[in-house]
């Protein structure tokens, strides 16, 4: 733990509990199922995402890339391109605008830059992976600048690149961090313990790569204008960090770069702090004109990294009464030099489970590929498949129902920071999961059910995805039509970001849904470092609407004071209470006015203000975090080994459940996605050259409607009063868990255990 992060601790817990949000108990809008605002633009075509936008005297870019994984550009012959017709510019590092290296992520100062990589982007001859951009072609049409970009041939001098997992292994290190947090914690002698437990299981579990394949590709548009400055259509996760980033890397003033992401087609943790962005910026530049750059579906694989492979080795001693006495949980990741994303697999043994002692670790190797990054549940969804694998393991040799063992060691307190949890009910989530699900009664040994030539399996595991919150700003602007507009620069992926806010601002406003419009999506919007990641937006968003509503109504009392003939004359804020489209005395709804009334009389348009959520102490006073139980039924062929998963249901302890509707559909997406993890996805990788096999989705099978069986969604639905309106977030936490309860109910189907993802047809024959 660092010294800062020590003394925010101390300091959290010395401080009291916010003061309580009214909203929570109250019945309105929030906890109703309410259709997306959005969903009829997006029915029918009329939602503009990046590249649907039109610009007048608009070029298309098409990147070359690097068939080597590492060494230097001997010669790029560029020739026959330019010759091409319609072509404008070849530009390679010899005749591209100078570019500062990006900002690496900092999340201790996310609002300076968000990259991946801290590299140059294409600024010289050295190559750092197979498929780093070596050359931007940019032509009148995307056909001529694809015909030319075939064209350019480069040679290289070849070095021998790092690009083997295994052979680097004797070359593992501990880094600095793990995401902020220690990569290493002790407590107790856990080695000691485990030798001496009644009964034991320890195994490597192994995760390949993987990539996030959003159906939107990464798009870019960016247009400068004569006084320098540059607006840029973009699909990214957070329109300020990149209005950020490009600001440094072009040195300009952030005021001077406008990005606008109205919609995006998913995201998962892959549009953000990429270099196809600023290549686009760039060659806009240095051709004078507006240009477009999308990638091609195999161009997001050369470019756009995902989701490292992992090798965890999970050790669990306990006693014969199933109590942990030892929990060992080591992790190996790969990241890249420039980079160095070590991805948190090891994080959920840190928060699930009570043992008297822990031993957790985590390690990283350097390899040359494109940079690693987060993809949905980052470091949970990996670290819960063998944490959650483990326990079910040790289940077995205990002849214990892997439900009780869970609850025979439910925590507490956290298990090695210490500290009250928020709120916790994983074990409720359990018990209503259990009774819906039908869980007991399936027959709990391994291969005892049969239908035909399907053997039938279940399988349950703990869902968990830290809570997180950042500081934020928002604007509220309430006009004298009574109706108000509420901003913030958020992203919306398709999750009903908007449909969210909406209901949260008309509850906090006392106004009619229809009367309220939230603007997202554009870093013009107050200048905040959100983003659409860590399951982190809505809270981070509420809290910033909170603290701006509350901001407003405080304006619009002092107006309605300056009236000697106010109903609200003499009234301290904490004594109003907002409804019905105004503001009125608490316990008195007949003594207020409307906020039409109050600004009418001022002579005033309307009433603003912007303001800045308060830090998240709560993250530093509590653990926090959204929980859940995965159920499944899984089918497997006993002659082909061919895996069908047949029935599922998730339930969910996530704190206020703000749209059950939009919630459900996030949670399903988790879920879908998980299936994925455990049975088709793998990003194939050839370690001779370092270059990825399967770029396309042709050969990268993610799950489709076969796939996926019916999924039913329940919650425990109660609010945690640390949280801002009671709610945690649901974004991720759907994946974690699926691949170890898949897992599991193929053991339970075949007596087989699949240590190693994704579970395919050779592994069980």
């Amino acid at each position: 733990m660092s010294v800062i992060q020590s003394v925010m601790e101390t300091i959290a817990k010395a401080l009291p509990d916010k003061k309580e949000d009214p909203l929570i108990a109250r019945k309105g809008y929030v906890g109703q199922p309410y259709d997306r605002v959005d969903a009829q633009v997006k029915v029918q075509g009329e939602a503009r995402f990046t590249a649907e936008f039109k610009v007048e005297n608009m070029a298309y870019a098409v990147p070359v890339y690097s068939t080597i994984a590492k060494g230097k550009l001997r010669r790029i012959n560029s020739g026959p391109a330019e010759e091409a017709p319609g072509v404008l510019a070849v530009l390679t590092h010899q005749n591209l605008p100078r570019m500062k290296a990006p900002p690496i992520a900092d999340f201790h100062d996310i609002g300076k830059g968000f990259a991946l990589s801290d590299l140059p982007i294409m600024q010289n001859v050295d190559v750092h992976w197979d498929g780093e951009p070596v050359a931007i072609v940019v032509a009148e049409t995307l056909e001529r600048a694809e015909h030319a970009a075939f064209l350019v041939s480069v040679e290289y001098d070849v070095d021998s690149p790092e690009v083997s997992f295994e052979d680097a292994k004797a070359r593992a290190f501990a880094p600095k961090d793990i995401v902020g947090e220690p990569p290493e914690i002790k407590i107790g002698d856990a080695n000691k313990a485990f030798a001496e437990a009644a009964v034991s299981v320890g195994h490597v579990y192994r995760t390949p790569r993987y990539n996030h394949n959003a159906i939107e590709p990464h798009a870019t548009i960016a247009v400068w204008d004569d006084r320098g400055g540059v607006a840029v259509f973009d699909a990214t996760q957070s329109v300020n960090l990149t209005a950020h980033t490009l600001a440094y890397i072009f040195d300009l003033k952030v005021e001077n770069v406008r990005v606008v992401a109205p919609f995006l087609g998913g995201g998962f943790g892959g549009k953000i702090g990429w270099s196809n962005t600023a290549l686009c910026v760039a060659a806009a530049k240095a051709v004078n004109r507006p240009v477009k750059l999308v990638l091609s579906r195999e161009g997001t694989f050369r470019m756009i990294g995902g989701r490292t492979m992992s090798e965890q080795h999970v050790t669990l001693g306990a006693r014969k009464d199933g109590r942990l006495t030892a929990l060992i949980h080591t992790g190996l990741t790969a990241t890249i030099p420039s980079g160095r994303y070590a991805e948190q697999c090891t994080f959920p043994p840190r928060h699930l489970y009570a043992a008297p002692d822990f031993y957790v670790g985590q390690k990283i190797v350097y390899l040359d590929t494109v940079a690693n990054t987060w993809m949905r549940a980052p470091g949970e969804s990996i670290g819960t498949f063998a944490l959650e694998s483990a326990m079910d393991e040790l289940a077995h040799e205990l002849r214990m129902d892997p439900i009780e063992l869970r609850r025979i060691n439910e925590p507490e307190k956290d298990p090695t920071k210490g500290t009250e949890f928020s709120s916790r009910h994983l074990t409720e989530a359990y018990r209503s999961g259990a009774e819906k699900f039908g869980w007991y009664a399936r027959n709990p040994a391994p291969r005892s059910q049969q239908d035909g030539k399907w053997l039938v399996g279940q399988g349950v595991a703990t869902a968990y995805y830290p809570f997180l919150r950042f500081p934020a700003k928002a604007r509220v602007r309430i006009c004298a039509d009574g109706s108000a507009i509420v901003q913030a620069p958020a992203s919306e992926m398709g999750m009903g970001t908007a449909t969210a806010q909406i209901q949260h601002a008309a509850d906090r406003l006392g106004l009619p849904l229809h009367r309220v419009t939230f603007q997202y999506g554009d870093s013009s919007l107050p200048d905040t470092p959100m983003m659409a990641g860590g399951s982190n937006q809505t809270a981070t968003t509420f809290a910033a609407v909170r603290a701006a509503v509350e901001q407003v109504h405080r304006e619009l009392l002092k107006l309605a004071q300056k009236r000697s003939d106010s109903p609200l004359k003499g009234a301290r804020y904490e004594e109003v209470e907002a409804h019905d489209g105004g503001l009125f005395r608490s316990g008195d709804m007949a003594r207020g006015e409307t906020y039409s009334a109050i600004l009418q009389k001022a002579g005033q348009a309307s009433a603003e203000a912007e303001t800045s959520s308060s830090p998240p102490m709560e993250m530093m006073k509590y653990s926090m975090a959204s929980y859940g139980a995965q159920f499944c039924e899984v089918r497997v062929h006993e002659e082909t080994g061919e895996v069908r998963v047949s029935r599922w249901l998730g339930s969910f302890d996530c704190g206020t459940i703000v749209n059950p509707k939009t919630a459900a559909s996030q949670l399903r997406g988790g879920i879908v996605m998980g299936i994925g993890m455990a049975l088709t996805e793998e990003t194939l990788f050839d370690e001779r050259r370092g270059r990825i096999m399967n770029p396309s989705l042709a050969e990268y099978h993610i799950p489709v409607n076969l796939d996926v069986p019916r999924i039913e969604i329940i919650y425990t639905g109660i609010p945690d009063e640390h949280a801002p309106l009671g709610a945690r977030g649901i974004g991720e936490i759907g994946i974690t868990g699926v691949a170890a309860a898949i897992a599991n109910a193929v053991f339970h189907a075949t007596g087989k255990r699949i240590r190693e993802l994704p579970i395919t047809l050779d592994k069980l024959l």
